[in-house]
């Protein structure tokens, strides 16, 4: 992709918006604004039962709560597995035996640069948990099967966690 005319527009507390002309084959240069994120992991829990821990969480964004896997974002340079573990832990007090990789998710790539981690999480064990302070969350153990519904129905709208129940699928079969 060729680039010219880049500048940052914006440096905020979790997010940056960067402007830059880009050639568009032969059409020609078109100005595009991007926003910058470092990225994310997020994780299901499944538990020997077939149930998953989803979280219930304040998202201002959406000016309410979602239903979502524990998630968060990445620290430079950190292992998304960890922060997957890291973010399982605090936000709900579980601790896995085993974390599979279950790809990536570009959540808007006709926005944002964000790639999210999904991790399937087993051999769970509860710890307590300890949300950040500015973190609204319940959890909630729901069968999988039961949640995989409401990724469908839309009852669930968060785009990471559609995608990590319909990846987890496989690893059930």
């Amino acid at each position: 992709m060729e680039t010219k005319n880049r500048s940052m527009l914006f440096n905020g507390l979790v997010v940056g918006i960067e402007q830059m002309d880009v050639l568009i084959g032969t059409q020609g240069w078109y100005t595009y604004q991007v926003v910058r994120h470092p990225g994310g992991a997020g994780v299901l829990a499944l538990h020997d039962d077939g149930c998953v821990t989803l979280i219930r969480q304040l998202r201002p964004a959406v000016d309410g709560f979602l239903l979502e896997i524990p998630a968060g974002r990445l620290t430079p340079g950190e292992d998304p597995q960890l922060c997957a573990s890291r973010e399982l832990m605090e936000e709900t007090g579980l601790v896995a035996q085993t974390i599979v990789s279950l790809g990536v998710v570009h959540p808007s790539p006709g926005v944002f640069d964000e790639v999210v981690h999904l991790y399937l999480a087993t051999g769970l064990s509860q710890g307590e948990a300890a949300p950040e302070a500015y973190e609204e969350i319940s959890c909630q153990k729901i069968p999988f099967e039961q949640a995989l519904a409401m990724a469908a129905d839309g009852s669930i709208t968060d785009g990471k966690t559609i995608v990590a129940l319909l990846r987890a699928q496989r690893h059930l079969a």
